[in-house]
């Protein structure tokens, strides 16, 4: 099943846009770092996927995974690790705490979207 409805999170303006073109047949929804983005899910129960920076303020992209991934609501959504973050140990711990899939930026839009069209 495709998904509907994707949550980006990304203290990045630019990404964001990007994405808006990237991803123009999807529904997009933003936050600009996880604390924004656990009010933002709160308010949109139909995310089907999330797109998800790692270094942030306020609250990193590993601590708003580990906190989604204990919640019942929320757990199963598919949750994609999109980060300049060169160290491996990062992405290790994002899919160890239950992300599905992990993309290193730079990215071809290519691999974005068989990354989404796979989950």
């Amino acid at each position: 099943m495709q998904p509907r409805k994707i949550l980006v999170v990304d203290d990045s303006k630019l990404i964001h846009k990007m994405f808006e073109v990237l991803l123009r047949q999807y529904s997009l929804v933003h936050a600009h770092d996880g604390l924004e983005a656990l009010q933002v899910l709160g308010n949109h129960a139909d995310i089907d996927l999330i797109l998800l920076d790692i270094n942030m303020p306020t609250m990193s992209g590993l601590e708003f995974l580990y906190q989604i991934k204990a919640d019942d609501v929320f757990k199963e959504i598919p949750v994609v690790i999109i980060s300049t973050e060169g160290r491996e140990e990062d992405t290790i711990r994002g899919l160890e705490a239950g992300a599905a899939a992990s993309i290193k930026k730079p990215f071809g839009n290519q691999e974005l979207l068989e990354v989404i069209q796979r989950l």
